[in-house]
């Protein structure tokens, strides 16, 4: 092959490669949810192992330039996020905190959730010691937690677990990267419930209020 011949394919794979990560970001900002390397690879019609380097490559253009938008992995799919550095921008224009306020009562219930799930709300009353209902709700409408089932005992009680908008906030990838509880001495939590809520605050800032 000459090196005119190399110049044109290198030209053309260069120009392949922008196409793909320009329809790939038209699919992402369109969508507005996580879409998976497989839906991705099936509407573009290439290998889900080729779109993946590509994929990679994209995080690492958003990450380098100086751009208000990233890409992330999140759960085996892939979307745009705005950047931290510029939440107060969003929350100004959306005339809101889009993580808003959590209570302790919703912090202590999350910190259950996130690590015992899938979880009932009679088990979460239990070893929080007081009645759960409100807090669960809340954490329902924002979206950090979901019904993913139903226990199979008489009753058949709801199943609570996190969403991928908890991982979102928490700035996580996957659940497997939830800060290991081996981390925190006895010294440190008086009772699990203690250590549970050490484990959730330290992994971002969630302001609390006083509600219960």
């Amino acid at each position: 092959m000459s090196s005119i011949d190399v110049t044109q394919y290198e030209f053309e794979e260069v120009s392949r490669k922008a196409k793909i990560k320009s329809a790939v970001e038209a699919m992402l900002f369109a969508s507005g949810e996580p879409l998976s390397l497989k839906d991705l690879s099936h509407n573009l019609e290439i290998q889900a192992k080729a779109l993946e380097e590509i994929l990679k490559e994209m995080i690492n253009d958003y990450e380098d330039e100086n751009r208000g938008i990233k890409l992330i992995a999140i759960n085996d799919g892939y979307q745009l996020v705005t950047k931290a550095e510029n939440s107060d921008f969003i929350q100004k224009l959306l005339k809101k905190n889009r993580r808003q306020s959590l209570s302790q009562a919703s912090i202590e219930s999350l910190a259950i959730i996130a690590y015992k799930q899938p979880i009932t709300r009679i088990d979460i009353d239990e070893i929080r010691g007081v009645k759960s209902e409100s807090a669960i709700q809340k954490l329902v409408e924002k979206n950090l937690i979901k019904d993913i089932g139903r226990l199979e005992v008489p009753g058949r009680p709801i199943l609570y677990g996190t969403t991928d908008e908890f991982l979102i906030q928490f700035g996580l990838e996957t659940l497997k990267e939830l800060p290991s509880l081996d981390l925190y001495s006895d010294a440190e939590t008086e009772n699990s419930l203690d250590m549970l809520n050490k484990a959730i605050s330290e992994m971002g800032e969630v302001a609390v209020t006083e509600d219960s």
